[in-house]
């Protein structure tokens, strides 16, 4: 395996430089995105240095509640962010999706974690934070799109739910169709990177170790 290579200060400057590029071209183009494209690369370092320094102490210290804690921290954020991208306020939604997140992430992580790769101890931040942040990272714009969908659908098929309430139908019923349209929504984006998955682009942890020095074929 390589040696991996360390980025300095300079480094992180001229990485900057491409979006420094990408500012230019937006005021040349008069686009209007040089205050947003500022403002997003400003806050992807600060969080991204935020990011370094709480995994450094959470590998340190190397205790369950602090792995632990940091995964809950992770999935409320996830979830109020999805709960946010549904543009209808609507109220108490925010347990329902803080839930199915949890749900998802949780039993997704036990399996990989307890069956497949199976470590001395199931806490080890080295595994269980960066694939928890892929996982919920996927049902987070997961249930955003499957949330927006189905409350865009049922605001515009008002007639036909007050149709199969009048018939006897139940709520859950009346709406049994807009929730599966709903969930198919929400996995196509996964069911699209799954398709493209070696051919166009590369997964994030193959990448990651790649990176790292790791061979192809291991990666």
């Amino acid at each position: 395996m390589q040696d991996l290579i360390k980025l300095d200060l300079v480094d992180l400057v001229i990485g900057v430089g491409l979006m420094a590029i990408a500012i230019g071209l937006s005021a040349l183009s008069r686009l209007g995105l040089e205050l947003n494209l500022a403002l997003a690369t400003g806050r992807t370092i600060l969080q991204l240095l935020v990011l370094g320094y709480v995994l450094d102490f959470i590998f340190a210290f190397n205790n369950p509640w602090a792995v632990l804690g940091i995964l809950a921290i992770m999935l409320t954020i996830g979830a109020i962010v999805a709960r946010n991208r549904i543009t209808q306020k609507i109220p108490q939604v925010l347990p329902l999706v803080w839930g199915a997140i949890f749900i998802s992430t949780s039993i997704t992580l036990f399996y990989i974690n307890f069956l497949i790769i199976q470590p001395d101890r199931w806490y080890e931040p080295q595994y269980l934070l960066p694939l928890g942040g892929i996982i919920l990272g996927n049902a987070m714009n997961a249930a955003a799109i499957a949330g927006e969908r189905l409350v865009s659908t049922i605001n515009s098929s008002h007639q036909e739910i007050e149709t199969h309430l009048s018939l006897g139908a139940t709520p859950m019923q009346a709406i049994t169709q807009y929730r599966k349209d709903a969930i198919k929504a929400g996995l196509i984006p996964t069911l699209n990177q799954m398709t493209l998955i070696g051919m166009v682009a590369l997964p994030p942890i193959t990448t990651g170790q790649l990176l790292g020095g790791v061979t192809p074929l291991d990666a």
